[in-house]
């Protein structure tokens, strides 16, 4: 593929501004800045340097943020930032949006991908994509709480009680939970119906992908669908 052309799939602005970061010496392949936007390399595995920064060639982005409070997970974003301002503006300009949302005050496990495909295997209700939910109740919960939640609770609006799926208590206050469906505020919702409130949720799991210890708040990186499904 040419070098203008992979700039330009990669995000890094319309083909007239990608061709004038390469004629100008901004571009490097190998430690070589490459001047020539009709340079042809083979995309396989292919990592460029643009103004010293290094991007790996991805035909889809698939991206996992660890997601801060205090951002909407929106493009127009209504109370407050975008949690999109925190990704470089190469990936907001090749459209990455976020699979599914959290809330503005949930933490945790974010997908982000520009994959349409991807987003609908990871979102439909059909395809029953676990999900799970370090939760922080406000008042101590109860074995009898945790055995509703297991059993099923009725929701507003819905026809058939809402489960979870497991359950693992970490303290008298803490535990996570485990999801398949993906209803309005859920979670908050379940634990409100057994009587209590939630103070703090973090989302620590979608699909087979769990959030890295050492991917700290407000940081991304890139993953394979592999790893999620």
């Amino acid at each position: 593929m040419r070098l203008e052309q992979i700039l330009f799939t990669q995000g890094f602005g319309t083909r007239h501004e990608c061709k004038g970061l390469i004629v100008n010496g901004h571009v490097t392949i190998n430690q070589t800045v490459v001047e020539d936007p009709q340079s042809d390399f083979d995309v396989n595995g292919l990592i460029f340097s643009v103004d010293g920064v290094n991007w790996p060639y991805v035909e889809k982005a698939i991206i996992a943020m660890n997601k801060p409070a205090g951002y909407e997970c929106s493009r127009k974003p209504l109370h407050h930032p975008s949690v999109l301002s925190l990704l470089p503006a190469p990936l907001r300009n090749r459209g990455v949006q976020p699979v599914g949302r959290l809330d503005e005050d949930t933490t945790g496990l974010l997908i982000l991908t520009d994959d349409g495909a991807l987003i609908h295997r990871l979102t439909h209700p059909k395809k029953h994509v676990s999900k799970i939910y370090r939760v922080t109740a406000k008042h101590a919960m109860t074995q009898e709480m945790f055995g509703r939640l297991l059993e099923g609770v009725m929701l507003d609006g819905e026809r058939e009680k809402v489960a979870a799926d497991d359950l693992v208590q970490i303290d008298d206050h803490v535990f996570e939970m485990q999801i398949t469906q993906g209803k309005y505020h859920q979670v908050k919702r379940m634990v409100a119906a057994v009587g209590n409130r939630v103070s703090a949720l973090h989302r620590v799991a979608l699909g087979n992908y769990h959030l890295p210890d050492d991917l700290t708040a407000s940081k991304w990186r890139f993953i394979r669908r592999e790893e999620l499904i």
